[in-house]
């Protein structure tokens, strides 16, 4: 089974990339969900990061609030590597356990999309990594329409990920630039998978 990293900030274009392979017949692991997972009331997760921010971040039900912690981590940097401390660990299993299950069923092609991948150090996991970009532009305008984002909060979601498209520019595989329209992206993904992925003998994780 091949194993492919798509990694890249928020609102450039990952999810579109990532429901192309899967029409192709990849099979998409959303790293973010599985990391969600973590946040689960009563689990390992959930007991590291009460512990961790206190009480204050949980809602009447007693579940993490995610839009408080992100307030909170989003503001202090110290606070986010706290947080991605405890929750890449668990959330890595998780997606390890998915991939020995897709791998066991006989799947050509695995997807883990995930924002922190090099951070987190999960390209060990990779066979290769494919970096979406985007013109910060437009980066802003999709967070400020689509997901109804302050100026303040998209400046600092941009400033947090800056870093991290840094590493991914040196490192990546491929680096697939969404500076056109939505169809040209969808066909750039297509001519990537059949140059890389369909062609017979490439190699393939574990």
């Amino acid at each position: 089974m091949r194993v492919i990293g798509l990694t890249g900030g928020i609102g450039t274009g990952k999810s579109v990339v990532a429901s192309v392979l899967a029409s192709l017949g990849a099979a998409v692991i959303d790293a973010d969900k599985e990391a969600h997972e973590t946040y689960r009331k009563g689990s390992e997760g959930w007991r590291l990061i009460v512990a961790r921010f206190g009480n204050e971040i949980l809602n009447a039900e007693g579940e993490i609030d995610r839009r408080k912690l992100a307030r909170i981590v989003f503001a202090d940097p110290r606070a986010l590597q706290s947080l991605n401390t405890i929750v890449h660990p668990l959330a890595r299993q998780r997606v390890e356990w998915k991939l020995r299950q897709l791998r066991a069923g006989g799947t050509r092609a695995a997807v883990v999309e995930a924002v922190l991948l090099y951070q987190a150090g999960w390209q060990t996991m990779m066979d290769e990594v494919w970096l979406v970009r985007a013109p910060r532009a437009a980066v802003r305008e999709r967070l400020r329409t689509g997901r109804r984002m302050t100026d303040e909060q998209v400046a600092a979601r941009m400033e947090a990920q800056a870093e991290q498209e840094r590493t991914a520019m040196t490192l990546a595989d491929v680096v697939l630039d969404n500076d056109g329209t939505e169809p040209e992206l969808r066909e750039k993904v297509r001519r990537l998978w059949n140059e890389r992925i369909s062609k017979e003998g490439n190699p393939t994780h574990g």
